[in-house]
């Protein structure tokens, strides 16, 4: 048979579109023809593919006039995650493997020239945008990728070392014994979960009361938080612990933070149903944070999904970096549009920003005088719009501590602890609403938020007095809610809201 079809998958954000490898022998000047809107790396599979079936020890065509076209070629693709279905196909055309038996079967890998398989990029995404379409075929990956891919539940995923690995699976009826017994291909299932190792705690941080009290708010109901405060005041280790007390992961969640993080090649089986913490530099550029580039990929905001992104010396971004991150903020996916295509990433993430009060950063510091000028501090703290601040629920200052209170002061509270107070509070959302406080608006807020008479009146004097524009108070209503959840309190009362009011008034927009 002089033409073979197989089945394989690109990759276009969170998605895998299906991608039909067709490939055609013919007579005439020997030629190795690639066609369908490949990149470069793609094109280069000619190569590797013809050098991995010869040191295969199986037949290349070279006498042939080889066309190999990826459909739909109107389909962007990239990586070298089509040499395996390209070298299968053309085994299957000159008939090496049996192209019927290939049916029902998706492939994708990268080929050495020796013919061992090399793991893909994106095979846990592929796998669970193939569970999303209700496909029952079977996927092949590398042995590596294919132990990624298997975290999907159910996903039938098999696992290969070597070309020679998957052809014994598909040889001609009457050939299956000619090959021996293939010792690098085995189904795939999913490996078992290890205990997470322990991290830092909470208990490390000495002092600091509010900026504890506001972790926690931040965690039961999933705000996000800007912590101001002096020069080794401890604002860095009280983010780098906040996922110690977020809630655990769900599968769901956790297949979901894992397929953007093999989107960028940045997945381990070792962080599987663990939260993330990305903590990009402040030299990072927007297109970093967000994602872009062509094709896109997720940025920072994605791979922090149902995790923490923590930016450090926030006002030294730049500005068209933070300003790009308002719109995700809002409304937890970003939407990358080029010329060329458009992809969707999810950006559920939790936002802690620490800051420095000014340039110097001792404004308001008892310890040490501050030497910037009111223009030095507004033009500093200016770096930071209304509309920014505005979707940063929790704004809270972390003081210099005293050396006695530093040295002598007993461990706090255990991330243990806290973290019990935080599911607690976060179940009482979950049955009451759905979904986390923070994810809150419209109808929904309202419903859910049950001020008292008091509360109402008190909330809106200080939204009358603090100028504050409806998202603010909003905020701060979804912020009084959790509150009472980590009260047990079924309503909003005046002491929820006014210290609902408290974590909104640190900084103040220019």
């Amino acid at each position: 048979m002089s033409l073979a079809l197989v089945q394989s998958r690109a990759l276009l954000g969170l998605a895998a579109p299906a991608v039909t490898v067709e490939v055609h022998l013919a007579n005439g000047l020997p030629a190795f023809t690639l066609v369908g809107l490949a990149d470069v790396e793609v094109k280069e599979a000619r190569e590797r593919v013809r050098a991995a079936i010869l040191n295969s020890g199986l037949e290349f065509p070279s006498n042939k006039r080889i066309t190999v076209n990826l459909a739909p070629a109107d389909l962007p693709k990239d990586s070298g995650r089509f040499d395996l279905p390209i070298a299968l196909g053309l085994l299957a055309a000159s008939g090496q493997i049996a192209a019927d038996r290939l049916a029902g079967w998706e492939f994708a890998g990268e080929l050495s020239l020796s013919g061992q398989l090399r793991s893909v990029r994106g095979a846990l995404a592929t796998a669970l945008a193939l569970r999303g379409q209700g496909e029952a075929a079977r996927l092949v990956l590398p042995l590596d990728s294919a132990r990624e891919a298997a975290l999907v539940p159910d996903a039938p995923i098999y696992g290969a070392e070597h070309l020679l690995d998957v052809v014994a699976q598909f040889l001609p009826p009457g050939a299956e014994g000619q090959a021996g017994e293939p010792s690098g291909w085995q189904r795939v299932l999913p490996a078992p979960v290890a205990d997470a190792e322990p991290g830092a705690d909470l208990a490390d941080v000495k002092g600091q009361a509010a900026a504890r009290r506001a972790l926690e708010i931040a965690a039961a109901g999933g705000h996000g938080l800007l912590l101001a405060g002096p020069p080794g005041s401890g604002k860095s280790m009280l983010a780098q612990r906040f996922a110690s007390i977020l809630p655990p992961m769900t599968v769901q969640e956790a297949l979901e933070s894992a397929a953007l993080a093999s989107l960028a090649g940045r997945f381990t089986p070792a962080r599987w149903m663990r939260r993330p913490t990305g903590s990009p530099h402040h030299s990072a550029s927007a297109v970093a944070l967000v994602g872009g580039g062509s094709p896109p990929r997720p940025g920072e905001i994605s791979l922090a999904h149902h995790g923490v992104l923590f930016l450090d010396e926030f006002p030294e971004f730049a500005r068209s970096a933070l300003e790009a991150l308002r719109e995700p903020l809002e409304s937890g996916h970003i939407t990358i549009a080029r010329a060329a295509q458009r992809a969707e990433f999810p950006a559920r993430f939790q936002l802690v920003a620490a800051m420095n009060p000014c340039p110097c950063g001792f404004a308001g510091s008892r310890q040490r005088a501050c030497r910037c000028t009111p223009e030095q501090i507004a033009r500093y703290q200016g770096k930071l719009s209304g509309p920014l601040l505005d979707r940063i629920d929790l704004h809270v200052e972390v003081p210099h501590l005293p050396a006695e209170e530093l040295l002598d002061a007993p461990p706090g509270e255990s991330s243990a602890a806290v973290r019990a107070r935080v599911v607690a509070a976060r179940q009482r959302a979950i049955a009451r609403q759905g979904q986390p406080n923070q994810a809150l608006s419209g109808q929904a807020l309202q419903d859910a938020a049950g001020l008292d008479e008091a509360a109402s009146r008190f909330l809106q004097t200080a939204a009358t007095r603090l100028a504050w524009s409806a998202r603010a108070t909003h905020r701060a209503l979804k912020v009084a809610r959790t509150i009472a959840d980590l009260g047990g309190s079924e309503h909003v009362g005046v002491a929820h809201v006014g210290e609902a009011i408290q974590y909104r008034r640190v900084l103040s927009a220019k």
